[in-house]
Formats: structure tokens, sequence, C-alpha cells
């Protein structure tokens, strides 16, 4: 079976990025294990996924946003987590690294209350993982061009 035959989901494309080494630190700035921790990474992905969809639905400006930060994404700076940095690079992602930034905090409520993992671990935990949605993010708009 070739790898483009089925489009995996984004959350498996960030748990790929990720690889093993990752999602064990990861696991170890939440203070859990690898499967909590992958847990964290589909309902952190599924929530930002979800609050971008909200920002494009409340208003023109909002859309305006979101459609200006998937186009930024399509450019190609990013090219895999070790050019990112870790936990500082968000300023590498600009417009989609700031919107994402902004609903990382609701997010990191939402999934600390499902996970029962304290709130302050799970936005250390959003941190590491935002430059690596970003880095998922423009390699799969790159596959599309």
């Amino acid at each position: 079976m070739s790898e483009e035959s089925t489009p995996q989901s984004l959350e498996q494309d960030v748990l790929d990025e990720l690889g093993e080494n990752k999602l064990q630190e990861l696991a170890g700035l939440l203070g859990t294990d690898a499967t909590q921790a992958q847990d964290v990474v589909g309902s952190t992905v599924s929530a930002l996924s979800g609050g971008l969809r909200e920002r494009a639905e409340e208003s023109t400006d909002g859309a305006q946003e979101v459609q200006q930060a998937l186009a930024e994404t399509e450019q190609p700076p990013l090219q895999g987590v070790a050019t990112l940095g870790g936990l500082g690079g968000l300023a590498s992602g600009g417009l989609m690294a700031g919107l994402l930034s902004k609903l990382s905090r609701p997010v990191a409520n939402a999934v600390a209350k499902k996970t029962g993992l304290p709130a302050a671990n799970v936005a250390r935990g959003i941190e590491m993982l935002i430059p690596v949605i970003l880095a998922v993010m423009t390699k799969r708009a790159a596959r599309k061009k």
C-alpha cells in the first residue's frame, strides 16, 4: 500500500513528526506516560483545529485572518522539528503561530479538564506542539502543490 493511498489524519501526522523521542519529552513535560501524551496530542490537535474553524466562522475579519495564516503555511520556510528550535520556535511560524498561540490557553484548559492533567503542564506541552503542528501544516501544503 503506497503512502499516498490513504491520507493520514492531522493527529497522526503530528505524532509522526514528533517521533518517539519527542513524544517521551512531551510526556515528561506533562508529567505522564507516552500513551496519555498521545491522547493530549489528539485532543490538542482537535481543539486547535476547531478553534481555527470557529475563528474563521465568527466574522469576516476572522475568516480573512485564518485564510492568510493558512496561505502563509504554504510558503516553504519550515523543514522539520529540528529546525524549529524546540520550545522557543513560535516566532518562526508567523500568522499561524500567532493564531495557534492565542488559542492555546483555552485549549490547554479544555485538554487539562478532559485529561485530568494540570493546566500549566498542558500549556507547556502545547507550546512544544505548536511548532510541530506548523511543520506538519507546511509539509501538507507542499504535498498539495
